[in-house]
């Protein structure tokens, strides 16, 4: 008999700086989880310190103003130890993030640690691009990932097993 993974009630997003990438998942997944009332506490931080109190990245609130998820509000800031006790479910924005988690997590830590696009059933060692050297372009098209990517996670967070056609089990898989 398998055992149920653990519900999940928190998601944070990391990735390099925290002013691309992950304020923009943080920014779509508490637009899509509001408008299903998945009760969920969502935040996003960095690997790195680099731009600890600043706000995202102007290209990234611009797309996300414009896609009805708005991160204006949002200042970077850099994972703490706390964070691996205080969020259920921690999703890296590629192998590089997901790899300094798994070096800085501490002893004991509860929460599942994986790649962002891979959890949400995207495919497996996915990353998310990071746009911060491209053009407003590819901070779209991050965000039309991000998108998808969040309507994987509060799909599997909500058991569908019904999504694009294929069996929720199939696509997502057993990670956690």
């Amino acid at each position: 008999m398998s055992r149920s993974p653990p519900p999940v009630h928190s998601v944070l997003f990391v990735c390099l700086g925290n002013i691309c990438r992950s304020p923009a998942a943080e920014g779509v997944l508490r637009a899509q989880s509001q408008a299903l009332s998945l009760p969920l506490q969502i935040d996003s931080a960095g690997t790195a310190n680099y731009h600890v109190g600043n706000p995202p990245d102007p290209r990234a609130r611009r797309v996300a103003r414009a896609a009805g998820t708005p991160i204006d509000d949002l200042r970077a800031r850099q994972v703490e130890a706390r964070d691996f006790k205080r969020f259920d479910l921690i999703l890296a924005a590629d192998l590089s993030v997901l790899q300094e988690l798994q070096r800085v997590r501490p002893a004991q830590s509860p929460a599942t640690l994986a790649l962002l696009l891979e959890w949400a059933g995207l495919g497996a060692g996915l990353e998310v691009p990071d746009p911060y050297y491209g053009r407003l372009q590819e901070f779209e098209a991050v965000h039309q990932l991000l998108e998808r990517a969040c309507r994987g996670i509060t799909a599997r967070l909500r058991g569908v097993a019904e999504c694009g056609g294929t069996h929720a089990s199939e696509r997502i898989g057993a990670s956690s």
